[in-house]
């Protein structure tokens, strides 16, 4: 007869995540590399989003440490990767990372490139290949350079295509965005510095540096290796999920893991090969994460600390991404926003006790004080936080 799997409670996950994810006081990070490569990889879809995530878990927060390792040191880079979703990983983990998600979503975007070319100009792989050349001379000549510079050097990045045809969303778009974003995918080219402050969109963009081959499947073990340290224990619906591959490639990442297998309230899970103690520190902690933040973005199945519940609803828009959420003790307890006088407004669902209302008090005051003058309205509004900024 097999042993019993030995069960992991909700209460130890949440306890788990105040070390390995940074976020009790005694746990947090000097630099953001040590965030980047305690979470795997930062969402960095909104912009904000990598700067208040990297803030909430520093000991002192800021921006200065993320434009340092961003922009000066280029120790973190961006990838669009898992689930076709730009992140933001430490340039040590970005072999492990192109190579088990990237290359593929930059194959499947190329192929998408070349059909939208086809069908919006009449224009095949060869011409694509001649303005990429193009556009890659004038970005290696310059520098850096915003997408329209680059297509003042190179005008044919600014032919058009009419999307949607005689629908009524029908609009007429430049082909240089889609271009661009193929040449990042593949990392051709590489995001610098915003043309404006640190919340901005417009990116000046730079040659990109090529990264060390890595084998996929060697790959895939790797990023699953690294998720489960992080976020373990998790079900293969969460892996499958976060890393947007096939069940078959999760199975096998797992397997090389040697991942041992638990009992979870949602079924069976897996953690690294004895990851199976309670935790031993359990300290209570609270924290403001921001909207798409890696925590609450870390599994498919949140009822463990993200409880059902009429208020739930009020934390995700139409398009179920997750807004700035209020947390203690490894749940979520409430939503927060800022207002247009810097005020951060939160609510809390229920009464969580004194001690929590103290602590969340406390972490509101801390990211008021590092924000300053800087207003920031997350990408992705949800009901809450647009009900708490008004």
């Amino acid at each position: 007869m097999s042993a019993a799997l030995r069960r992991i409670t909700a209460a130890e996950r949440r306890a788990r995540l105040g070390a390995r994810h940074r976020l009790a006081a005694g746990h947090r990070a000097a630099t953001a590399e040590e965030v980047a490569e305690s979470l795997v990889a930062l969402h960095g879809t909104d912009p904000a989003t990598v700067y208040l995530s990297v803030a909430a878990r520093l000991r002192a927060p800021g921006t200065a440490e993320v434009e340092r390792a961003l922009y000066e040191d280029g120790s973190l880079l961006r990838l669009l990767a898992m689930r076709r979703t730009m992140f933001v990983v430490t340039a040590a983990s970005a072999p492990v990372v192109y190579a088990a998600a990237a290359r593929a979503v930059a194959a499947d975007e190329r192929k998408k490139l070349l059909a939208y070319l086809a069908e919006g100009g009449g224009w095949d792989a060869a011409w694509l290949a001649d303005v990429e050349t193009a556009a890659l001379a004038a970005l290696a000549e310059r520098g850096e350079a915003t997408a329209a510079a680059l297509s003042a050097a190179e005008p044919r990045l600014r032919e058009q295509v009419v999307v949607a045809r005689g629908k009524p969303y029908e609009a007429t778009q430049n082909v240089s965005s889609r271009i661009l974003r193929v040449l990042a995918a593949e990392g051709r080219i590489t995001r610098r510095r915003p043309a404006g402050s640190w919340t901005s969109s417009q990116y000046r963009w730079a040659v990109g540096d090529a990264l060390p081959e890595v084998p996929a499947a060697e790959a895939r073990a790797e990023l699953v290796r690294r998720w489960l340290a992080a976020y373990g224990p998790g079900t293969e619906a969460d892996l499958k999920w976060w890393t947007g591959w096939t069940l078959t490639h999760v199975r096998k990442a797992l397997a090389a893991t040697g991942a041992e297998p638990v009992t979870l309230d949602e079924g069976t899970g897996h953690v690294l090969p004895g990851d199976t103690a309670p935790p031993t520190d359990d300290a209570p902690w609270a924290a403001l994460l921001p909207a798409l933040d890696p925590t609450p973005m870390g599994w498919q199945r949140r009822d463990w600390y993200l409880p059902e519940g009429p208020d739930r609803a009020a934390l995700f828009d139409r398009s179920g991404n997750i807004g700035p959420t209020v947390w203690w003790h490894g749940q979520v307890v409430g939503g927060w926003a800022q207002r247009a006088d810097g005020t951060i407004a939160y609510r809390v669902f229920g009464d969580p006790g004194a001690e929590a209302a103290a602590a969340i008090g406390a972490a509101a005051a801390r990211l008021s004080g590092w924000l300053g003058d800087v207003r920031v309205t997350p990408r992705f509004r949800t009901p809450l936080e647009r009900e708490l900024s008004a």
